[in-house]
């Protein structure tokens, strides 16, 4: 039987080629008639005079026009403002002149965390029987905007509701090695902690201080990171972009992307839904974001020690560590710190905005466009302006399918995600439900949430295959307020040296779980890259713009001091859509493998100084960590060479196709769904999220790190397991660039 099916599979194939040929035989005689369609689109590239008018059409009174629609009315996930968004995003994208060829909303039952409208959350401080003072629940009204009733209280979405009382200590970003300093001097049991953002995530600030006895956390922003050290009301928003004292970073403190009640599940009406209390990541003791205004009243009243020379900020003293407790000279002295959180959890239905311009030739090949629809407040920024970005690639695309002068060779589906900020719900339901079809058909996926965070220069974080087309797109487009491109200018602001090439822009690595970008580069493998424009770190150490997730992050704020003009909107339109036409229109797909080779090498160079010589010490090896590197090295310039050399205009629309296979396919060869069991939505073995500070391979780092701290041999050989487990998806990865075996 073994043989006769290798006779059969022979014939079958010689036949199927044979047939082939025949075909192309027969329209390549010329009979008088002319040439099928199919035959020329088959071989249909990227025509550059279509990408000169798309970027030529991108207008930057619509962009401005877009952004004040959307900012309105404050739209947190699931609000009436919320439900407008959906509305307007469906008349844009089903207008009969400029719309897409078909768009709709899919709905998804999810677990949201809100504070009660009745029962506003509380911190003060007081004494047995009487209140010494309480903090604002509002931010302070400067414009209009922060004065609409249906501004969302600043709180933390997913702190469980709760009454605690404590001493107070200062520990700094909530680290666990902020907590442990703390814990050799002080007795941390029954108190409350006072963070500040920034260096660790917002959930794990209350995860970690919990493991020391702490009753609740409150998480400040800190003017020293944010503010540049700028704490007055005449040096900050309405009068500069820096946050006002009273301004309040809301956002979610869970660790997992996605549903918490429904993992690995689209959250359906019907869906199975784990117990509640079977939820992790998410904060065991209350906590509440407060001001630095407010923070300042109760940092400056502390007693105890001084706070290390690292964790000193911009505020009027010196800070403490805490007594636990205040000074004997302040008012607050022998009180108690009251967190009162009234939060509620609810299943809401949250709706994605789904739309589609059909490809002409290869209709089932995805190249996805997404940004979240949802703010916290008003969300100009963070998310409009990107929202604003993707209406206006859609509303010149869109007319340019429906006047006949383009459609695209592969489908472009757009997306605007729901309850992004609750944790890119709307985005990882949507690849939960749809697994199956896109992990077999998306080409990659472009992100551009906040496509502003400011005016100087662009910012890309990607895949390293997707390197190549981003240069590419930026190359052509004109730099706002220079006479360079957004290529040359980005690489004076930020750059690398290149083995391959010199000097180029810095393409970040998609590490984490940032946006929406996290299920479709860590769960489902596919090429994807984030687009923004960023600011001058020379000139600001603000960790992001300064009214990030507050009540001033409004239309004002955006045209006032981040893009009055909207040139730097218009350059990100310009180059996240060029990118997009690109990958929607190329013969070949633009990605390049050797780009991939070189992060690879870079990698291992970390994990070799970092880790060979400890590994060495337990008897690990890592030549087969080096071997693999080469073999992909070796592979992907094979394949190089191979495109290269290949006139792909006349190649069979099979050896094209097989090629674009191993391109599109490449991110999924890294996939391995039992490589991190603990972190949910993390497949891919490169680009994992990681707890390590070294830039290297997440499963490896974090498992020798855990190691050594441990010094136990089970930990230890985890980290061998995990030098297995890079080992052989960078091998295998490797095998599919080859064209047979």
């Amino acid at each position: 039987c073994h043989w006769l099916c290798i006779v059969l599979l022979g014939v079958l194939t010689g036949a199927v080629a044979l047939t082939i040929g025949i075909l192309l035989g027969h329209f390549a005689i010329d009979k008088g008639s002319s040439v099928p369609d199919w035959v020329r689109d088959a071989s249909r590239d990227v025509d550059e005079s279509i990408i000169e008018k798309f970027l030529a059409e991108l207008d930057t009174n619509q962009l401005r026009e877009n952004l004040r629609e959307l900012t309105k009315v404050p739209h947190m996930a699931t609000t009436p403002g919320d439900e407008a968004t959906v509305d307007f995003m469906l008349k844009r994208w089903q207008d009969p002149n400029t719309g897409l060829d078909s768009a709709w909303r899919e709905n998804y039952k999810v677990y949201l965390s809100f504070p009660n409208k009745t029962s506003p959350n509380k911190v003060s401080v007081g004494k047995t029987g009487y209140l010494v003072t309480w903090f604002q629940n509002r931010e302070k009204v400067y414009k209009p905007d922060q004065e609409d009733p249906e501004v969302v209280q600043p709180y933390a979405a997913y702190s469980p509701a709760g009454n605690v009382k404590g001493k107070l200590v200062y520990a700094n970003q909530g680290k666990m090695s902020d907590y442990e300093l703390l814990n050799r001097t002080l007795d941390l049991t029954g108190t409350i902690a006072i963070t500040r953002y920034g260096g660790e995530g917002r959930s794990k600030k209350a995860i970690n201080a919990a493991k020391f006895g702490i009753v609740g956390v409150l998480v400040y922003t800190e003017p020293y990171d944010m503010n540049d050290g700028l704490v007055s009301e005449s040096e900050t928003y309405p009068h500069s972009w820096y946050l006002p004292p009273s301004g309040v970073e809301r956002g979610s403190y869970n660790i997992d992307f996605g549903d918490l009640l429904t993992p690995y599940l689209a959250a359906k009406d019907d869906t199975y839904r784990i117990p509640k209390e079977d939820i992790t990541g998410i904060p065991p003791i209350p906590a509440q974001p407060i001001g630095f205004e407010d923070a300042e009243r109760l940092i400056c009243e502390l007693d105890g020690d001084d706070a290390p020379n690292e964790w000193q900020g911009s505020l009027n003293c010196t800070y403490k560590l805490g007594g636990p407790g205040f000074k004997s000279t302040s008012t607050f002295n022998n009180s108690n710190v009251h967190l009162d959180i009234y939060n509620t959890e609810r299943l809401e239905y949250s709706a994605n905005v789904m739309g589609i311009i059909r490809g002409s030739v290869e209709p089932d090949r995805y190249v996805i466009y997404g940004n979240h629809r949802d703010s916290w407040v008003h969300g100009a920024i963070d998310p409009s302006s990107g929202t604003a970005v993707m209406l206006e690639i859609t509303r010149v695309l869109g007319k340019m399918v429906k006047e006949g002068k383009w459609r695209p060779r592969r489908s472009i589906i757009f997306g605007s995600w729901g309850a992004e900020e609750f944790g890119l719900i709307g985005s990882a339901e949507y690849t939960e439900e749809y697994f199956s079809k896109l992990s077999e058909r998306t080409v990659a996926y472009i992100n551009v949430d906040i496509s502003v965070f400011a005016n100087a220069t662009l910012r890309a974080s990607a895949s390293p295959a997707a390197q190549s087309v981003i240069f590419t797109a930026s190359k052509q487009v004109k730099a706002p307020g220079t006479t360079t491109t957004v290529y040359e200018n980005w690489k004076q602001y930020s750059n690398r040296t290149s083995p391959n090439y010199g000097i180029i822009p810095n393409v970040g690595f998609l590490t984490g779980a940032g946006s929406d970008y996290a299920a479709f580069m860590h769960y489902l493998g596919i090429t994807s890259m984030d687009i923004s424009y960023f600011y001058d770190r020379s000139k600001t150490r603000a960790r992001i713009y300064p009214a990030y997730h507050t009540a001033y992050d409004t239309f004002d704020y955006a045209s006032t001091y981040i893009d009055p003009g909207f040139t730097s909107h218009q350059a990100v339109a310009r180059t996240a859509g060029n990118v997009l036409v690109r990958l929607a229109d190329s013969l070949l797909l633009p990605f390049n493998c050797s780009d991939y080779a070189e992060s690879l090498d870079q990698y291992l160079g970390q994990a070799v100084t970092a880790f060979e010589e400890k590994l060495a010490a337990k008897g690990i090896s890592m030549e087969p960590l080096k071997k693999a590197v080469q073999l992909f090295r070796d592979t992907a310039a094979k394949l190089d060479r191979l495109i290269r050399d290949s006139d792909l205009a006349k190649e069979t629309p099979l050896k094209v196709r097989q090629m674009n296979d191993q391109l599109m396919l490449l991110d999924r060869a890294f996939l391995d769904p039992l490589a991190f069991p603990e972190q949910y939505g993390f497949r891919h073995v490169i680009w994992a999220s990681r707890s390590s500070s070294v830039p290297t391979f997440p499963g490896l780092a974090d498992a020798v790190e855990k190691a050594e701290s441990t010094g136990l041999k089970e930990d230890w050989d985890q980290a061998h397991k995990h030098i297995s487990i890079v080992t052989q998806a960078i091998a295998g990865a490797a095998h599919t660039l080859d064209d047979v075996i």
